[in-house]
């Protein structure tokens, strides 16, 4: 996996073509009468035609088999926990936190990537192209001779435990923890795995997921644009009988049969494409002089609502930085949202919260219910010495943040038996300190 090549930018037009078959991209053209190699052109299109250029993203793919050449679509059997019914569990406002999901049994069982996918949380409907969904992924086996797409909406994934091998029609990608990879929507892919491994799944369906503005930022700084990773060409040359095309199409699982592989894309252009990235390139914006700044400075990816500067979803990291201001609490403070926070562990021990919330775990802090440090970070940071120090060495904590009210499924409340009920006791310690001072 290490010797894969990529493109390097991001929102860039790419065009790439696999090395034993050169000259297979048409040349002048997108749809020429006979292509190179007599391959079929095929069009992969990730916005209205007629959105504003800008919006605009599709590419074209020239491979040895159509897209359409299948069998219909039956009922997929299997990932009995992937699913959107958000009215399955009364509301639940209080603070949630998971202690580390599952890896598969060890009982000899196969689990791969797509019968590995549990629905956590969520909220709004795929058919109306609204709304967002929180898995998790736990597997221990390759997606052999199948491959999944999802018409609801983009996938953006984040490996916590094992590497990924994500084969796509457009090449192939090597995602470890610590990195993380974007399949936008229709995007065909496959996971290959050596090991058990877990993960985070962030859905979004209103459009896709874009650079944040910088704003006073400037030109610079955050998510760079050249260190995301697009594929370069490759293509598996091979038949396969009853080969699985797995398909998510408003919020339920379909399979259809075909006798080829659909990785048979020989070349394509285009700007709609699967990435990755590498968090540990994340260039960090904080304060050098006082007080806490907002978690927005921590975005790398967004996914824009209709209301300016409002997100269906922010992916934002707490990468290691140094911690520097003065007579400032320099932890995140107590506060109440506007918004939901769903917050997961790759690696490490959280800052605010060094007990309790461990990697493999999560925490949802819902609209409008406070949350902040834990007794033992309040009083740490409250008496510490105000130097210089470095913060979070060693540790990724990530954070999925949305303008939606999320509602939880009853396998993340229920059935996966990792919600913590005594999350709530963390906060029960603080004291009452006020003083009246006399002049």
């Amino acid at each position: 996996m290490s010797e894969y090549k990529y493109l390097s930018g991001f929102g860039s037009h790419f065009s790439s073509e696999d090395e034993r078959y050169p000259n297979s991209l048409p040349v002048g053209q997108n749809s020429p009468q006979v292509c190179p190699y007599k391959l079929y052109a095929e069009q992969l299109s990730g916005s209205a035609f007629t959105a504003p250029r800008t919006e605009n993203v599709r590419t074209w793919l020239y491979r040895k088999l159509p897209s359409a050449v299948h069998l219909p679509f039956q009922p997929f059997k299997g990932a009995d926990y992937f699913r959107q019914n958000w009215d399955e569990q009364p509301p639940n406002p209080n603070q949630l936190r998971w202690k580390p999901f599952d890896l598969p049994p060890k009982d000899g069982r196969r689990v791969d990537f797509v019968e590995g996918l549990h629905t956590v949380c969520g909220a709004g409907d795929p058919r109306s192209r609204h709304g967002l969904a929180i898995h998790i992924y736990s597997c221990n086996a390759s997606m052999e001779n199948s491959a999944f797409y999802n018409s609801d909406g983009d996938f953006l994934i984040v490996p916590q435990q094992g590497v990924l091998d994500v084969i796509t029609e457009f090449g192939r990608m090597s995602v470890a923890p610590n990195e993380i990879c974007v399949i936008p929507q229709g995007i065909r892919f496959a996971v290959n795995v050596d090991s058990s491994s877990r993960g985070y799944i962030l859905e979004v369906y209103d459009g896709h997921f874009v650079l944040p503005d910088l704003g006073p930022i400037g030109a610079n700084g955050l998510a760079n644009p050249r260190d995301f990773e697009t594929p370069v060409a490759w293509f598996d040359d091979r038949d396969v009988k009853d080969f699985q095309v797995i398909s998510k199409f408003q919020g339920s699982l379909f399979v259809a049969k075909q006798n080829h592989t659909v990785f048979d894309v020989v070349a394509w252009h285009g700007n709609y494409v699967p990435f990755k990235y590498d968090l540990s390139k994340f260039m960090v914006i904080n304060s050098v002089s006082f007080d806490h700044c907002d978690p927005s400075i921590f975005t790398v990816l967004t996914c824009p609502s209709l209301r300016a500067g409002t997100a269906i979803a922010d992916f934002v990291i707490f990468p290691p930085r140094w911690s520097v201001q003065e007579h400032t609490f320099r932890p995140p403070y107590y506060h109440r949202n506007c918004m939901s926070e769903f917050m997961g562990l790759i690696l490490g021990k959280y800052e605010a919260k060094e007990d309790g919330f461990a990697a493999g775990g999560a925490t949802l802090h819902s609209m409008m219910t406070p949350h902040g440090p834990d007794v033992k970070c309040f009083e740490g940071a409250s008496n510490a010495k105000l130097v210089a120090e470095r913060v979070a060495e060693g540790t990724q904590a990530f954070m999925f943040e949305s303008s939606l009210s999320l509602a939880v499924t009853k396998w993340g409340e229920e059935t996966c038996q990792k919600l913590d009920a005594s999350y709530y006791e963390c906060w029960q310690a603080l004291k009452n300190n006020f003083q009246i001072t006399k002049n």
